[in-house]
């Protein structure tokens, strides 16, 4: 009884964390508060652009290192603040410090179980296409592939995230902004489709 009640607790604690971070992740792609925004948006950016001219292991040794620089000068900082101040502050990072960032084994298994729900799907959906369960649906995705050559051809991968990173940071806005517009525009397109596939 003890166990489901903090099974469904830990539940409840996750679907709660998941729901505040796609609200949090709303926020930030629309723009809500600008400095947040402003600052995921040129760090991601700021990333894929070095990634763009350094090795991965280059760009994470940078960035730890530019963390651990700016870490250990504000520790410095407070330690001599406090020794000319003669005051006793504490560790400046005693709140961090002290946060709990374990997971418990539900959460862990929890995370495993969607991980492996998602694995296992992808690949039941590639043996469907590859093996021709269906000729139409793997023809689409023969299409797909094609098409992804030539995109392949035209862009590397970090081109292609750091479009997709623009595109996460502007489209919603443009769309709340002239939503009646694109809509409409949207519309027509849609109807000319239909009638090409109609035909």
């Amino acid at each position: 009884m003890q166990a489901s009640t903090m099974a469904a607790a830990d539940s409840t604690k996750t679907e709660g964390f998941w729901s505040n971070w796609k609200s949090k992740a709303m926020e930030l792609l629309y723009w809500r508060n600008l400095k947040q925004s402003g600052l995921v948006f040129g760090s991601l950016l700021l990333l894929l652009f070095s990634l763009t001219q350094f090795s991965v292991v280059s760009v994470v040794a940078y960035l730890a290192l530019a963390a651990l620089s700016a870490t250990i000068s504000f520790r410095v900082y407070k330690s001599v603040l406090q020794a000319v101040q003669k005051t006793d502050e504490g560790h400046p990072f005693k709140a961090y410090l002290d946060v709990e960032m374990s997971l418990s084994h539900d959460q862990m298994q929890k995370y495993a179980e969607n991980i492996q729900y998602y694995i296992n799907s992808t690949l039941k959906e590639l043996r469907r296409l590859f093996l021709v369960q269906d000729l139409v649906d793997s023809l689409k995705f023969a299409v797909l592939m094609w098409l992804l050559t030539y995109v392949g051809a035209l862009f590397n991968g970090l081109t292609l995230l750091i479009m997709v990173v623009v595109s996460m940071f502007s489209m919603p806005v443009v769309y709340e902004k002239y939503q009646a517009q694109i809509d409409q525009y949207l519309d027509l397109i849609r109807t000319q489709v239909n009638s090409v596939v109609g035909k």
